[in-house]
């Protein structure tokens, strides 16, 4: 028995504060403690919808398939903005394996057939709603088809690189990799690429 079973929860209003690029959410709510105590809380959350990303993974070469592009969040915090990342993209209604491959198409022009789900994360709990499918898919350079670069329509201007998977990890450590999700692949690649092979 968990000292919440007994903790209720009753939203008393759910207001929507911009729905300009995503659904930014004020939520008004009664939480019943585990002391019993009722408090009103009141919580904004950042709804964009659900997400995939992916480790692309070349075994004959040890190297895998990164992306940078600009990110305004990362620009007004004080970095530099450009963030060297997994292929990833929202789920646009798609099935998490159906999405990742379309993303994986518009950002590297690689074709993926086979995706390997490996778990799935809350990203940032405390404020946004997202969670995050994680995928590996081996591949090699014949599986290029297109050039990539990310979809015009939503204005991406996407880079398409290559590193060996021990120069991406000692990327971690020095900081020119930052990116959470992209950071938690390559933990997985480091620990299981034996299973990843042609």
């Amino acid at each position: 028995m968990s000292r919440f079973d007994n903790v209720k929860i009753e939203i008393l209003k759910d207001e929507t504060l911009s729905k300009n690029w995503y659904h930014l959410r004020n939520i008004t709510y009664n939480y019943t403690n585990s002391k019993g105590e009722t408090k009103v809380i009141r919580r904004e959350a950042y709804d964009r919808g659900n997400g995939a990303a992916i480790l692309l993974y070349d075994p004959r070469r040890d190297t895998v398939v990164l992306v940078r592009q600009f990110r305004m969040p990362t620009y007004v915090n004080g970095y530099h903005g450009w963030l060297l990342e997994a292929p990833a993209g929202l789920l646009d209604g798609d099935d998490p394996a159906e999405a990742i491959r379309r993303e994986v198409m518009e950002e590297t022009g690689y074709v993926v057939r086979d995706v390997r789900f490996l778990f799935k994360s809350f990203m940032s709990p405390g404020s946004v709603t997202e969670i995050l499918h994680f995928f590996a898919a081996v591949i090699d350079s014949s599986d290029r088809l297109e050039e990539g670069g990310g979809a015009a329509h939503e204005d991406e201007d996407i880079e398409v690189l290559e590193f060996s998977l021990a120069d991406a990890m000692k990327m971690i450590e020095t900081g020119d990799i930052c990116d959470g999700k992209t950071i938690m692949l390559l933990q997985w690649a480091a620990l299981n690429k034996s299973s990843l092979t042609l």
